[in-house]
């Protein structure tokens, strides 16, 4: 699917609040089994599921025991259905069967028929130790401020889009969230069935679509983040164009940030897929103006993403913090 009709999707799915994009149960797999240590003993929200369909609820759930999680919490909000939350306790084991898993799971109405806003949510948001969901498209950034608001741990999905908000990228400049593991990918989704459109269709009739430059956005440490990105290309004029309207030479490719250049460097935002805050330092994201500070008196009318009168794409502006140290 291109970049132009899923764009246009989302605008319907924004403007319809039709946000239901369920994501598979092998890619949850394939990103949290990076987290386990974090999970022993931890209450899991799934706060923007519909528990008895959601592969998160049902991850969880399945390796209750294995990840030795404290309990399980998700939460469904529908417009024209009451609200409900599904609960698994490790001190509730309904069918004595000295195992916890789904048969264990209890169900409530919620007293207020409401999403992650209301204050039932927001409740069992306060007891809660980390947030896993696929949170709605059309709320992501009043749901990312929640989270900061509670100071909650959390493994979140969506599209590379947020990065290019504002207020998500302040916050990934200053090393509150970060892009790990399975980051830029291409990802099918299984769609509500009021859908118009989609990719395929299953043998249950169940729809999907393919959804391209979706990242997982956490901020659970993992060692992977403070791993070195191996540099070994040379800096040279010819190969390294500066910009018309900024001091700052243009990489096209990750794997060409060059290992003894010290200035400021504009790289692609596949970069913050291997983004280790001990090696590099972000200083902005510019298209024409900075996403942090634009226009000001001394850019206002210069198109900063420029080369040779040749506008660019995006672009994240960084630093390597540890060039001073190398044995060049």
């Amino acid at each position: 699917m291109t970049k132009k009709s899923w764009n246009s999707n989302l605008r319907k799915a924004n403007k319809a609040k039709n946000d239901e994009f369920y994501t598979q149960l092998s890619d949850i797999e394939k990103e949290l089994w990076h987290y386990k240590e974090h999970f022993k003993w931890k209450t899991i929200f799934c706060n923007c599921d519909d528990p008895e369909e959601s592969n998160f609820f049902k991850y969880f759930a399945l390796n209750f025991n294995h990840l030795w999680l404290k309990k399980l919490i998700a939460t469904h909000y529908e417009t024209e259905k009451p609200s409900y939350k599904l609960e698994i306790s490790r001190w509730l084991d309904l069918n004595d069967d000295w195992k916890i898993n789904l048969s264990d799971t209890t169900k409530t109405p919620l007293k207020q028929n409401w999403d992650f806003r209301s204050p039932e949510c927001i409740e069992l948001l306060k007891e809660s130790d980390i947030i896993i969901t696929n949170p709605p498209f059309s709320l992501f950034r009043e749901y990312v401020a929640q989270l900061f608001e509670y100071e909650k741990k959390f493994v979140i999905i969506w599209n590379n889009n947020a990065i290019t908000y504002k207020e998500i990228f302040k916050i990934i400049k200053e090393n509150k969230i970060w892009l790990w593991y399975n980051a830029n990918k291409t990802m099918e989704f299984r769609l509500s069935d009021d859908y118009e459109k989609w990719s395929r269709i299953d043998e249950t009739w169940k729809k999907y679509w393919i959804v391209p430059a979706i990242s997982w956005y956490t901020n659970l440490e993992i060692s992977k983040r403070h791993e070195d990105l191996i540099l070994y290309k040379n800096y040279n004029e010819k190969e390294y164009q500066k910009y018309d309207n900024y001091d700052a030479i243009n990489i096209d490719k990750v794997k060409d940030i060059p290992v003894d250049y010290s200035g400021k460097m504009w790289v692609p935002l596949t970069f913050l897929n291997n983004y280790n805050p001990e090696q590099f330092e972000i200083i902005d994201w510019l298209n024409r103006y900075s996403i942090l500070d634009w226009p000001t008196e001394e850019t206002r009318w210069k198109y900063l993403s420029q080369i040779n009168w040749k506008p660019l794409y995006i672009r994240v502006v960084i630093k390597n913090k540890k060039i001073n140290s190398q044995n060049l």
